[in-house]
């Protein structure tokens, strides 16, 4: 149990870090006036801090005035000796208001 805990904790630990980011930006693109072009590049920039293994396919940004849409889709294989699988990770986040 230990043994998959440190190969599959740091995984969603990372998820949640990139979530939040994301998050972030979605929140505060339209009070900073960033372009498209800015979010996308804030948003890869803390991708490969973080090292999520994702490609440019999988973050898609949607910025029209007034709104803000990020997804980001990703896979993380993971090894765990005797059996081998693949967490798929779908995250999203938006500037609406609730």
């Amino acid at each position: 149990m230990i043994f998959a805990g440190v190969k599959i904790l740091p995984i969603y630990i990372n998820n949640y870090q990139i979530q939040d980011a994301i998050e972030s930006e979605a929140r505060f693109a339209i009070g900073n006036r960033l372009t498209q072009k800015d979010i996308h590049d804030n948003v890869w920039k803390k991708v490969n801090e973080i090292g999520i293994p994702v490609d440019e396919n999988g973050l898609k940004i949607t910025a029209n005035p007034g709104a803000v849409q990020i997804s980001l889709d990703y896979s993380v294989p993971v090894d765990l000796l005797v059996y081998k699988f693949i967490l798929d990770f779908h995250d999203h986040a938006d500037n609406r208001s609730i």
